[in-house]
């Protein structure tokens, strides 16, 4: 996760700040808070926890079948999860055992199937590693048997695990590593080639890996609720690697000259050190600086350019081997994840696609990285779906490990429900979204404490559920055409060069349209040069070959997104501008920007339904939040409780089939009734009309439908 322990500390220190002179954004909005501690105590008729096939792993382990994920009976299987984590203030990504139980059953009644464990390698309080010990070699005891107990209350309701085993593990001193006080968090980049740093992950994995849960009694090696290992978190070896110390740019040099000495002649060697201006019995160096690469002889750049992509493979392969071979571990197995959309990702994936799984990770306008506040319906060629869709490899299952719209933004609800229905159109196996953070006082303040908890926030967590039922039973039917591309390992290495103005596919005259038309897929990075290209851009509405997903676009920045589908249905984005229907629903709303999400509970088709979820979500902030004068950052993040926009107008469901009553019950924050249900109007032609926002504040609604 890019930028995170610092960014959080930034945002935390200017929401504290409290400067005067921004205008307050909170006028005609409502409070209206999640309550996870009060939903646990009855059941919710919003629960949509028997989608999820417990205990996990009771199948076998998750296994590779026709290019996808699969159960071990062979019957395919989609992750639908959230990384635990614990950035924001009163936040345990590992919670007490009093809590787990709590925890896991939450996770559950909001459809997430698998959970991604991120930062484990941090120390206590926040990690597994011991905060006691002068090096980062002994895993806590306490913090272990926790963990394994949540992990024992996640599989029993069939919550599968993902294990990432480096990812911030701050290396010391007394690890035996060459100077770790100049080291990020997880070496970025060094980590993969520092011969102390590898035998110090090896050993890492073991001993959480061949480690016996007591509550399972299973070694997670032999677990199949152990659905994926992550070998590392973002990671990777580029051609202009700055050092963090003259020892490690003198360990790869030497790395780098034995390896000349294996894959190039004397007098290709010769060449290579006249090219970069040193005596002929001198080793030679490597480009010191990313700007250096674009100006670099052919000669010098492609010899580091394959020696880089070795080192990755290497590494990469050699601790697959480890994993598997060594420790007998039975899980699929990631690399790493194509992460930096500023960039081509293709050298990293041509080194790491031999392992089980192919990750990918965005974020629409990482606070990190960017300081604009737009809704992404109208930038369709560089949404998260795009980003993404460029790292799919054909015969490879898929999955995308990170992926948010962070908050605050006042359109950040389009996320969910958008890539959750063109993930199923281009047929991935996994979103997780980043993240949800287990709070460890019960008396906790319900607001959004950082840019990426979506555990309390008001439209994300009912989105959720929505989401789950969209994606896990693939109510988005797959593209029926595939558009494949294939490249030369030259193309591969080329692709660095290519100005940002190619991104984020890097691929001249790719239509950036295509992977909201059809599934994308890469069918090889060392084939046949990829195919061209038309330079052409998308003639109006962008429509899914499937028919079920339209892309509206306008010069007036107002985009939406329609979903319709039997079983879901949606308008995303600007729905009062656009003034468009689905088939099963229309609106007529005030505001100027929400998501009206309609799916079916029981698994039939909308217009035969008896229960249905309804997500209505507007703006989200916290109270006494404050922006900038132009819009674009927060300069007060405010505090409990949160306050949503109320979608408020008139819905209407077309043709249900033999209705006699239908009735929308409005649902507060803990899952429950929250007053009197309301009846809906009977219009002509099978259609129902029902006013929204006006009895109760909420951003979700149980329908049910009683018929003749």
């Amino acid at each position: 996760m890019r930028f995170c322990l610092a960014l959080v500390a930034l945002i935390l220190s200017v929401a504290g700040s409290g400067r005067a002179g921004q205008a307050q954004t909170t006028s005609g909005m409502a409070p209206f808070t999640m309550d996870h501690r009060r939903a646990a105590l009855s059941h919710s008729p919003v629960d949509v926890s028997f989608l999820l096939d417990a205990p996990a792993g009771k199948h076998g382990f998750v296994q590779v079948k026709d290019g996808h994920l699969a159960t071990g009976e062979g019957k395919r299987i989609r992750l639908w999860g959230v990384n635990i984590t614990d950035w924001s203030k009163g936040s345990r990504q590992i919670p007490s055992k009093p809590d787990a139980p709590f925890w896991a059953a939450t996770l559950a009644r909001f459809g997430v199937n698998c959970v991604r464990f991120q930062f484990l390698d941090l120390e206590t309080p926040r990690g597994l590693i011991d905060g006691h010990r002068q090096d980062t070699r002994g895993l806590d005891v306490e913090q272990l048997d926790r963990e394994d107990f949540f992990i024992y209350q996640l599989e029993k309701r069939g919550i599968y695990v993902d294990f990432n085993l480096l990812v911030g593990r701050p290396f010391k001193t007394a690890d035996g590593v060459q100077d770790a006080q100049l080291l990020r968090q997880g070496a970025k980049g060094t980590s993969l080639f520092d011969l102390r740093m590898i035998e110090l992950q090896k050993e890492y994995a073991r001993q959480l890996l061949a480690h016996r849960n007591p509550y399972t009694k299973l070694k997670y090696t032999d677990d199949p609720a152990v659905a994926i290992v992550e070998i590392n978190n973002e990671n990777a070896l580029d051609i202009g690697y700055r050092a963090p110390s003259p020892f490690y740019r003198q360990e790869l040099t030497g790395m780098y000259n034995r390896w000349l000495a294996r894959h190039r002649t004397d007098e290709q060697i010769a060449e290579l050190r006249s090219i970069a201006g040193v005596d002929a019995n001198a080793s030679v160096p490597l480009i010191a600086w990313q700007g250096q690469a674009a100006t670099a002889p052919p000669e010098r750049f492609y010899a580091e350019a394959e020696f880089y992509n070795d080192v990755q493979r290497d590494y990469f392969t050699g601790m697959e081997n480890y994993l598997k071979r060594t420790l007998g571990d039975k899980s699929l197995a990631i690399a790493t994840a194509d992460h930096s959309h500023a960039n081509s990702g293709y050298p990293m994936l041509l080194a790491t696609s031999s392992l089980d799984v192919i990750d990918g990770h965005t974020y629409w306008e990482h606070p990190g990285m960017y300081v604009r506040k737009s809704p992404m319906v109208d930038d369709p060629f560089n949404s998260t779906v795009v980003e993404l869709s460029r790292s799919a490899i054909a015969g490879k299952p898929y999955i995308v490990s990170e992926v948010d719209n962070p908050f605050p933004n006042d359109y950040d609800g389009e996320g969910i429900p958008i890539l959750a229905a063109y993930g199923a159109l281009q047929d991935w196996d996994g979103i997780f979204w980043y993240t949800f953070e287990p709070k460890v006082d019960p008396a906790w303040q319900p607001y959004v404490g950082d840019p990426f908890d979506i555990s309390l926030d008001p439209v994300k967590m009912p989105e959720l559920a929505a989401g789950a039922l969209m994606f896990l039973r693939g109510d988005v039917e797959k593209a029926r055409n595939v558009a494949e591309r294939s490249y030369t390992e030259k193309q591969v290495f080329d692709s660095m060069l290519l100005p940002s103005a190619e991104r984020p596919y890097f691929t001249p005259g790719f239509p950036l349209y295509l992977p909201l038309e059809h599934e994308v897929r890469i069918s090889s990075l060392n084939g046949p040069p990829t195919q061209s290209f038309p330079k052409a851009t998308a003639p109006g509405p962008i429509l899914s070959d499937t028919r079920q997903l339209t892309w509206y676009t306008s010069p007036e920045k107002s985009g939406m997104v329609a979903i319709d589908t039997p079983r879901t249905q949606a308008l995303i984005g600007f729905v009062r501008s656009n003034g468009k229907a689905v088939s099963g629903l229309s609106v007529s709303v005030a505001n100027t920007f929400c998501t009206i999400l309609l799916s079916s509970m029981d698994d039939k088709p909308i217009s035969q339904s008896s229960k249905l979820l309804l997500v209505a979500g507007g703006r989200v902030e916290n109270t006494g939040q404050q922006w900038n004068i132009a819009g674009t950052n927060v300069t007060n993040w405010g505090v409990s409780p949160t306050l949503i926009e109320q979608v408020t107008g008139t819905l209407t469901l077309h043709r249900l089939q033999g209705a006699r009553v239908v009735h929308l019950q409005p649902i507060d924050g803990a899952g429950q009734p929250l007053g009197a249900s309301i009846e809906a109007e009977k219009v002509p032609g099978d259609n129902w009309k029902v006013a929204l926002g006006k009895r109760a504040t909420t951003t979700w609604y149980e329908v049910t439908v009683e018929r003749r």
